[in-house]
Parts: structure tokens; sequence; C-alpha cells
């Protein structure tokens, strides 16, 4: 049995327009913080990025931030994470990031959000890990992108019979026991052995 011990949230650098956005980045900073799981991110300290590593710390819990040197001055590193790591570019942070999490979770974010997002789905697409793909469905941000998955499983460009393995939840509070509930089933270690190592090196 697998269990959940670091998660890796994607989001954006922004605070978005809407309120709930940043309240559900904060609420579940917070959480993570409540449930033991380290919170893996992108290391910076604006939007919504920084509102969920700030109420992670702020509330006891463990942070490590990645980010690349080129990004510090831009998204203001973090400067309470636990662990701090500063890469040489985009490609070794993705990889950190996908060595250190058990899984992934989207908030809203922009177009690296959803880069990263939909690279991790295609990974499991493939079968090159078992790691679980969230979005947090918050107002109905990612509608549009769920939509259009659809349209590609209508249209034949997604195989029925394998579609998307990717998790939804409409607020933070659902987040951790979804993410749970989905590793449950999976051998221990499962979420880190020779597939996982391999993907990784070839990020």
């Amino acid at each position: 049995m697998s269990t959940i011990k670091s998660v890796c949230v994607y989001c954006g650098a922004a605070p978005g327009d809407s309120p709930v956005f940043l309240k559900t980045a904060t609420e579940l900073g917070r959480i993570l913080a409540r449930e033991g799981v380290r919170l893996i991110y992108g290391g910076g300290g604006v939007g919504l990025m920084g509102a969920t590593a700030r109420a992670c710390a702020e509330a006891g819990g463990r942070v490590t931030g990645i980010i690349p040197e080129f990004l510090i001055g831009k998204e203001q590193a973090f400067e309470h994470a636990h662990e701090l790591v500063v890469t040489r570019d985009m490609h070794e942070r993705k990889r950190l990031m996908f060595e250190r999490a058990d899984a992934f979770v989207a908030l809203p974010g922009g177009v690296g959000t959803l880069e990263e997002l939909v690279e991790q789905l295609t990974w499991v697409q493939l079968n090159r890990h078992r790691k679980p793909v969230l979005v947090v469905n918050v107002d109905g941000f990612w509608d549009p992108l769920l939509a259009l998955f659809g349209h590609m499983q209508a249209t034949g460009f997604v195989n029925a019979e394998r579609p998307l393995s990717l998790l939804v939840a409409a607020n933070a509070q659902a987040v951790v026991p979804r993410l749970r509930a989905a590793v449950a089933p999976l051998p221990e270690g499962s979420l880190h052995g020779a597939p996982e190592v391999q993907v990784a090196e070839r990020m």
C-alpha cells in the first residue's frame, strides 16, 4: 500500500482575478501542513505559488521550493521554504520536482502550469509512472480544459479504452483524500521505482 508523503503543486505566479483562487491556494497549503504532506513547488514567492507555500510554512508544514536561477528575481524566490533548490534551467527544475513528488496537483495558473500538468498526464498515459495527477477545479477554472479532453476522446485522439487518468477535485479539502484513495491500491514503493527513475533521467 502506497502513501502520499509529498505533493508537487503547479500554480500561477499571479493571483488571478478572483479572490477564490487565492483563498483556495492558501487553504491547500494549510491542509498539506495539517496532513503532514510536504509541499514541492516552483519556489516563487508571488501569486498562488507564494500563497500556497506561505500558508504551508506558517502552519508548520514542510516546504521545498525548486526554482531556476534566472527566475529568482522575477518570481521573488520564497524565503521561508525549508529547502530552496536553485537549478540551472527549467529542465532540471522539472526533473527534481518529479523525483521528489508522490503526486501532482494543479491549481489555477497560466501556460506554464498547463504545460507541467499536461506533461505529467502524458507520462501517465504512456505508462511511464503511476503517480496521481489532479486538478483543483475551483470556480470551474479547468472546465474548458476538461471539455477539450472530452473532445479529444470523442474525436478518436484519446483511446476510449484508456481515458486520461486525471483526478478532479472541486475544492482544496478534497485534494488529499482523493490522492490517498488513488495510491492506496498501489504496492509500497511503486511511486518511486525504476520506471520513475528512467522517466526523470529522460525529462
